[in-house]
């Protein structure tokens, strides 16, 4: 008899376990539609990437392009860049963090 109660509950585990494992799929999903903009130069550079951190446009505004100063324009564009991924970083660990609450797992999320 006690066997069969353990039998019940492990399905009822592996029931769980399936649930969340899509609920987190899903949620995966979601990420990669949201758009996640970082800027610099007070604006005068802007990076979108997706929740998956792909780069999915570069806006630079004309009066920051300046032939003799590449440089500062290279720096905004990765300052801008980075912003982005943090906060797609951020958001990531906000989405995907609701599953691992109160699990210790290292290296999830």
């Amino acid at each position: 008899m006690k066997d069969m109660r353990g039998m019940g509950n492990m399905q009822n585990m592996m029931k769980q376990m399936q649930k969340m494992q899509k609920k987190m799929a899903e949620a995966q999903e979601e990420l990669g539609e949201k758009q996640i903009e970082g800027t610099a130069g007070g604006g005068m550079v802007t990076v979108i990437v997706s929740g998956h951190k792909e780069v999915l446009e570069v806006k630079i505004k004309e009066e920051v392009v300046d032939p003799e100063d590449i440089e500062m324009l290279q720096d905004l564009v990765l300052a801008a860049t980075n912003d982005a991924l943090k906060k797609a970083d951020e958001l990531t660990n906000q989405t995907m963090g609701q599953f691992t609450k109160g699990m210790n797992l290292p290296g999830m999320f």
